[in-house]
């Protein structure tokens, strides 16, 4: 069962930014390492479904030329949107995953506390659907949380280890904090290694 929208709309009813996300050291040093994990130092087209209050889309927009940003939750959506209004190259739009999906193809997707408010099965359609948006040598990160939540029905773990399973997908990075795990994967339709920075570059 995913977990209802009430409990994402109660979050916001009490604070803008109910989960302290531009507050915390926590959270800070987990952006930080996520924009440190992106092989390449800039992307054409990006998407991050679940931006809540729009801290870590703030980060994206930096190394994005368009970059399309969204959430259920209208007050989230609001939120973005205010943060990133200086921003003409960000799109914040309401939109509900994954029965709602862009029809645009991108090169980097960011899944960043998201996936472990679904249940197993919307979990890898959503998984699908994010591989399938992603061009040739497109790269698909996480992020979660490791620790148990009520209503979160895995861990970060969890995901990491189900992506490995993705044939579409070829794993790039993965790092193991004891609070959050983060992955990188790249999209590769025929058989390869994922190409790495060095690799990228020549240097490897």
């Amino acid at each position: 069962m995913n977990t209802p929208a009430r409990y994402f709309d109660d979050q916001y009813a009490r604070a803008v930014d109910p989960w302290h996300l531009g507050e915390r050291w926590y959270d800070r040093r987990k952006y930080n390492l996520t924009m440190a994990a992106l092989p390449r130092p800039r992307y054409l087209r990006a998407f991050e479904p679940g931006c809540s209050v729009g801290v870590l889309t703030e980060l994206l927009a930096a190394r994005c030329d368009q970059l399309l940003s969204t959430d259920r939750i209208a007050a989230a959506v609001e939120a973005t949107t205010r943060r990133t209004s200086a921003l003409d190259h960000v799109t914040v739009r309401r939109m509900t995953v994954p029965e709602q999906w862009p029809q645009d193809s991108f090169d980097l997707i960011v899944l960043s506390e998201l996936l472990y408010y679904f249940d197993p099965r919307t979990r890898t359609r959503l998984l699908e659907r994010s591989a399938k948006s992603l061009g040739e040598g497109g790269h698909l990160v996480t992020v979660h949380w490791n620790h148990p939540v009520a209503e979160h029905t895995c861990t970060g773990r969890d995901i990491a280890d189900r992506l490995d399973t993705l044939t579409s997908l070829s794993h790039l990075a993965r790092y193991d904090d004891p609070d959050f795990t983060l992955t990188v994967h790249e999209h590769r339709p025929g058989p390869g290694q994922a190409l790495s920075p060095a690799r990228a570059e020549g240097l490897a």
